[in-house]
């Protein structure tokens, strides 16, 4: 039997996905109207991402880690300037002369906000939460999200996109 990446597993794959997606954006050409369709696959994705950290894994780790209100702070900051960036281009056409230096500005923001993610606040969360407590969290995120994809309108977030889920990403946890 297969083991299931816990929570961290589960996040770390979320990030795996986010990243192959914005190079596929910064991949396309500029002015190219398929990068609509991809910011829109982003911005559903990183909304998804986002709120589930904020709702599973942040408590614990304001709580249960040592100085996790300031790592928890600091992600809270990087995920609203995250979803700055985000609506200020929806509002924008591939083609705008604005459009490419604000994905610059949010590729920055979110390649620099990944790397303190997986690089501190991850590493302070396995060894604050005992494993039971990672694993269990895991698999209510994926019931959760298996939920989600079954709704009325399909599926959401981090299940529409072909090739960039946790699955294809290949997390098996960090």
């Amino acid at each position: 039997m297969s083991r299931r990446p816990d929570i961290l597993g589960e996040f770390t794959a979320d990030h795996r996905a986010v990243t192959e997606l914005l190079d596929r954006i910064e991949r396309t050409p500029a002015g190219a109207a398929e990068r609509t369709n991809l910011l829109a696959r982003l911005t559903d994705l990183l909304f998804t991402h986002c709120a589930a950290e904020e709702e599973h894994l942040f408590p614990l780790v304001q709580h249960d880690v040592p100085d996790g209100g300031a790592l928890v702070f600091g992600s809270i900051h990087e995920h609203l300037a995250i979803g700055q960036y985000l609506s200020d281009l929806q509002g924008l056409g591939p083609a705008d002369p604005a459009f490419d230096t604000l994905l610059r500005g949010l590729a920055d923001t979110l390649r620099r906000h990944l790397t303190v993610e997986e690089k501190q606040l991850f590493p302070a969360a396995r060894k604050a939460l005992p494993a039971t407590a990672r694993a269990a969290l895991g698999d209510r995120l994926r019931a959760e999200r298996a939920e989600t994809a079954e709704g009325p309108e399909g599926p959401e977030g981090l299940e529409g996109l072909e090739g960039t889920g946790p699955a294809e990403a290949g997390a098996a946890g960090p």
